[in-house]
């Protein structure tokens, strides 16, 4: 009968042993991680970061913390494929921001589509980060390039001086991405309020012009004065990332207007000139 007894008391042991492994939840632990700055756009006053972590378990952790945010709102929050200035699709959907926290924490192993990513691909990634004004008004109040598209501490500005409009100038600003690719960015005062104002580089210099088209930006919005633009390729085609900026023989031109290209804005030489 004791035989007996012992061997239930061994199966009841051994049931509840193998219960209380199953049920075990798994411990996921912090394997890396890399911190990004999302800067604040159109004058938004919000800011912060987003912390990229890699988990024992292949998934990845997205923790954003911005300041600037008003209570009780929800900011939709995004990683969107290209570069900010290019503009893209989503990629993945974010938790929204908590307006009373400026926080929000989204783990994933895919993009929206179901296509697997893993945190080394995030930190390769043709993308960028935006977090919109809220669930109704899509307007971006922050934004950050990421991945491969990171901005690095490398940049050249060169002044673009008044040339057939009174005290209207400015500048252009590259800045180097970790790709080698570059965004350009151009600030003016002074342009006409309401224009959209064409903008190129041009072969040569300012004392040899006209010169070529060889690259377009975006054009200037006449009201704020701003122009981004990704800079990866002339023209043509043909390759052309930050260094080749730097030595390049040309110059920019920032006109009035795509039927007035003539009536020049501004203009200034870059690289080599």
């Amino acid at each position: 009968m004791k035989t007996f007894k012992y061997f239930f008391l061994f199966i009841a042991l051994t049931v509840i042993t193998s219960c209380t492994e199953d049920d075990a939840p798994e411990v996921v632990t912090q394997v890396d991680s890399r911190l990004f700055t999302i800067a604040s756009y159109n004058n938004s006053g919000i800011f912060g970061s987003a912390n990229f972590i890699k988990n024992s378990n292949n998934t990845v952790t997205i923790q954003i913390n911005v300041v600037g945010t008003t209570d009780a709102v929800l900011y939709p929050a995004h990683i969107h494929f290209n570069t900010a200035a290019e503009s893209g699709a989503i990629a993945v959907s974010l938790e929204s921001v908590n307006g009373t926290t400026g926080q929000s924490e989204t783990t994933f192993s895919t993009l929206d589509d179901g296509t697997p990513i893993s945190y080394e691909a995030l930190l390769d990634y043709d993308g960028h980060f935006v977090i919109h004004q809220s669930e109704t008004n899509n307007a971006i109040v922050a934004q950050s390039d990421i991945g491969q598209n990171e901005l690095t501490t490398n940049t050249v500005t060169y002044p673009l001086n008044q040339v057939d409009l009174t005290d209207a100038s400015g500048s252009i600003t590259f800045t180097e991405r970790v790709n080698g690719e570059a965004l350009a960015e151009i600030n003016l005062t002074g342009s006409p309020a309401g224009g959209i104002n064409p903008a190129h580089i041009h072969a040569g210099s300012v004392a040899t012009a006209p010169g070529a088209i060889l690259f377009t930006f975006t054009s200037v919005d006449g009201t704020s004065g701003i122009s981004r633009t990704n800079v990866d390729a002339l023209n043509d085609g043909t390759p052309f990332g930050y260094n080749d900026i730097l030595s390049i023989d040309g110059y920019v031109n920032v006109h009035l207007s795509a039927t007035n290209l003539g009536f020049l804005i501004a203009q200034g030489n870059i690289g080599a000139n």
